[in-house]
Order: C-alpha cells, then structure tokens, then sequence
C-alpha cells in the first residue's frame, strides 16, 4: 500500500483504493503525522508558512490556498467516493456555489424538482441574477429530463435520495443521457453519503455533500464537499475555492475527519433503525402515508436496491388530518427533537414546509409532491424500540387538540 501520496500535487492516488468502504472511511487521506507520528491528523492552527524562497516551499504555501488538515479531509473524502480529486468548502451551500460558479452568462441547468430549499433559494434568487437559468423536473422521469435540454444546457443537478420526499434517481440513467448530451451530471449524494452510493463510479461528474449532516455525523461542524475524477473540473472549482475564499477552518475539518472515521458503522445504525421505523409507520392506522426507498411500496424501490447499500436514514411521512396536527405531533415528541438539519447520531423531526423547503413557493412545493403536512425524521442511533414509542405516543398526543408540549 504505497503511492506518493504525501504529495500536494496532482490527483489523489489512495493508497487504500483496492480496501473496503470502512477501512478506507478510517485511514483514505490520513497517513500519521511525519513530524511526531501522531495517529490523528493534527489541527494545524496558522494561516501562512515559512517558505526557504519565494515559492519554494513544502507544498503549502497560504492557508486559503492550501491547508493541511483540509487537505487530509480532501483526499479522505474523495478515497470514499472512489474520486481522485476532492474540494472542502466553509458550508455545503458555498461547495454548491462553487459548482455554479463554473458555469457562465447564458448558461444553463436543469435539476430535480425535489431538492433542498437552500439550493432552489440560491439557484432563484441569486444565479438568476447572473444570467444562468434552471429548469426544475421531475428527474424520475428521463424522458422530462431529456426534453427539458436545451443547446444552452452545461449541467444536470440531481439529489438522490431527494429531499424531502426521497426520491431516487437513476444515476446512471443520467449519467449516459449526460454523456451523449456534453454535459455534465452532479449529484448531491449529502443523504446517502459515499457509504450508501458512489456516484462518480456510476457514471456522475461532480458529487457534493453537505458535511454537515451525515459525514461530521454529531451537529457540531458545518461543512461541503466536492469530489470529481475529472482534471478541467477540479481545476475549475480549485480556483474558485482559492479565489472567492469560502473555505472551511482547520477545526471544522478536524471535526469532520473525525466523523467519517465512524461513518459506516453510524449508518449501518441509521438505516436500521429507519427500515424498522418505516415498516410499523406503513402499517399505523393513523398514518396517511410514508416516504423510504427501503419499502417495497416505495415507487423507486427496485432502483433504492440496486443503485444504494441501504435505504438511508431518512423517512418522510403523512399523519392523518391537518397541518395542525401534524404540528401537535412534532412538540409532543420527547427523543425526537424539533429541530433543522438531518444526519447527527441524535434523532431529528421538521416540517419541510416552514423549515428546510420554506424558500420553495407553496405552488412549486406542492406540484414537486411536498405537502404541507409532510413531516420529515432524521432517525438517529439511538434504540430504535425507544425512538419507535416517542413516536407512537407523539401520534397519540396529536389527536386531541388541546394537546400542547410534552412535558
């Protein structure tokens, strides 16, 4: 297991390419420190580095530029995805960002309908404003996604699974109408991280993540990702990362190496949990419907075992009745707690519809499939008979309405 990787130079070659998904997560990127031997990359606390001459130097030269605690989290990141070059951003929003900014005046993109508030709000309302257009589809369906192509088209964006209503789309599918179309696919892979779902090794361009969610794994970091295997586009989004500066501190990615180290064994957890959660859901006579690609019942869930390790650890569901029912279950919850983001060990509950998906006119959330009474878990690693009562008693709770918070 040898290559030249200590080298700042270049693609990354992982000396641990030809290992399992959990070997590489622990040691992709993260050699011991040459200086002391430590196991655990340090946290490099400067921001610039003595040079012998001008530009002669140990390959790191500024800290915005190049870091080396980033740098390991680069390469670790892009040794789980099977990339050969990896990207860390301040935010999984500025890795987005770093994406389009690729693109030119004229330009245009074609995504899926069903995806994170935060990327429609910054596609709308602020790439708009430099003349780059997107057209949202239904990307289940290649044949809206082909005839939503023009000769203007430079991206397809996808989320898989999708958010809220996790969706799944055919990677690869895409992938080959990317291909005869001279365009390039980029997946979100933020829900099924590089444990569930390698993009790159199905045919995907560009992969993102928030690392934030899954890869931290703890609500403690904010953090984004992108990986490539594809020279032009990491040298493109290598100058933007350097040039507009959006980059993550040494502690965040610390934060970050130190969660990926777990991530397999934390999402085996999750998405255990999640399959149990979703199976007794489907079956509860107050619950109008569920979203999880690990259900047979499920519209894609042939594609979720085929394209997917396991069905992640998302579930979007309905409660019979109202809205405001499905806001008394939400503050009856006592595990579960009301709160933004997705991904910790912690289990989460939100409302799409005023939290994450609010920058989504109703109308556009609507006609993508998301209800207004749609509620969203995060399943944590807790016991999963535990999270499965706070549930039952919350749906309880939620039929009387004086119910109020729980206690």
């Amino acid at each position: 297991m040898c290559s030249d990787s200590n080298s700042t130079k270049g693609p990354f070659e992982d000396p641990f390419a030809n290992c399992g998904p959990a070997t590489r997560a622990i040691h992709s990127g993260q050699e011991p420190d040459p200086a002391t031997g430590a196991i655990m990359t340090p946290v490099y606390l400067t921001s610039t580095y003595v040079q012998e001459g001008p530009d002669d130097h140990k390959g790191f030269d500024y800290a915005r530029t190049i870091h080396p605690t980033r740098l390991a989290l680069e390469r670790n990141l892009a040794g789980m995805e099977n990339g050969k070059y990896g990207l860390c951003f301040a935010s999984g929003s500025a890795a987005s960002s770093a994406v389009i900014q690729t693109l030119s005046q004229g330009d245009h993109v074609v995504s899926c309908n069903d995806l994170y508030g935060g990327t429609y709000r910054m596609f709308t309302k602020v790439y708009t404003r430099f003349g780059i257009s997107f057209s949202f589809v239904n990307a289940t369906d290649i044949g809206e996604v082909d005839k939503a192509i023009t000769d203007k088209t430079k991206l397809l964006w996808i989320e898989t699974p999708s958010n809220p209503m996790l969706q799944i789309i055919d990677i690869r599918a895409l992938a080959k109408l990317a291909q005869e179309r001279g365009i390039k696919l980029c997946v979100d892979n933020t829900f099924a991280t590089p444990f569930l779902q390698q993009p790159l090794e199905m045919g995907a361009d560009i992969v993102v993540h928030s690392t934030t969610k899954y890869l931290g794994g703890h609500s403690d970091v904010v953090g984004g990702a992108v990986v490539t295997n594809d020279a032009e586009t990491y040298e493109q989004v290598k100058f933007l990362q350097n040039g507009v500066g959006a980059v993550p501190g040494p502690l965040d990615c610390f934060l970050v190496l130190r969660g990926t180290k777990t991530l397999p064994i934390r999402m085996e957890r999750h998405c255990s949990n999640a399959l149990q959660i979703a199976r007794k859901l489907l079956e509860h006579p107050e619950i109008e419907r569920v979203h999880y690609p690990g259900l047979p019942t499920h519209p894609q869930y042939d594609l979720a075992k085929a394209q997917m390790r396991l069905a992640g650890g998302m579930i979007s569901f309905e409660l019979k009745g109202d809205l405001d029912r499905a806001i008394r279950f939400m503050k009856s919850m006592k595990i579960f707690s009301l709160a933004e983001s997705l991904g910790g060990v912690e289990s989460l509950v939100g409302h799409p519809a005023t939290m994450t998906h609010a920058s989504i006119p109703r109308e556009e959330r609507i006609k993508a499939g998301l209800a207004d009474g749609l509620i969203r878990l995060s399943v944590g690693i807790e016991d999963e008979k535990d999270l499965m009562a706070d549930i039952e008693q919350a749906i309880a709770k939620s039929l009387d309405p004086k119910a109020g918070v729980a206690a």
